[in-house]
């Protein structure tokens, strides 16, 4: 079991930056692959970022590539999103989830179905 708890987010202008923060529980942090989706209001929950368990892969989606970094850090069992280049395309809720899965392949990863646990999310807005 791992229970994930999301902070970081809040109101921010257009251009600005958020970090994001994941806090995970259990000892077993480092055996899961971590990833970044986002749901905005009326549409389905999207892919942002993975990052693979030694934290020396990484994954984005086509939007947040170079504006958006994912990192984690397995001895205090947390996962990182910066947030840079913010637009209001980025408004949306904000959701850290973990797989079990070992799959090599890094693209396996924008599923949403491939995560077996999810935070309660974390509500980031932009304005224009």
């Amino acid at each position: 079991q791992v229970q994930l708890v999301e902070s970081g987010g809040g109101l921010v202008q257009t251009g600005g930056s958020l970090r994001l923060s994941c806090a995970a529980s259990g000892r077993t942090f480092s055996s899961y692959a971590m990833g970044w989706f986002r749901q905005a209001p009326g549409k389905e929950r999207e892919f942002v970022a993975f990052v693979g368990w030694s934290g020396d892969i990484t994954d984005y989606t086509d939007s947040v590539k170079g504006r958006f970094s994912i990192s984690r850090d397995n001895a205090k069992n947390m996962v990182y999103l910066q947030m840079n280049s913010l637009t209001p395309e980025d408004t949306a809720v904000y959701y850290c989830a973990a797989s079990s899965s070992r799959r090599a392949e890094r693209s396996w990863y924008r599923g949403v179905a491939r995560y077996n646990y999810w935070g309660q999310g974390t509500q980031v807005t932009v304005s224009s």
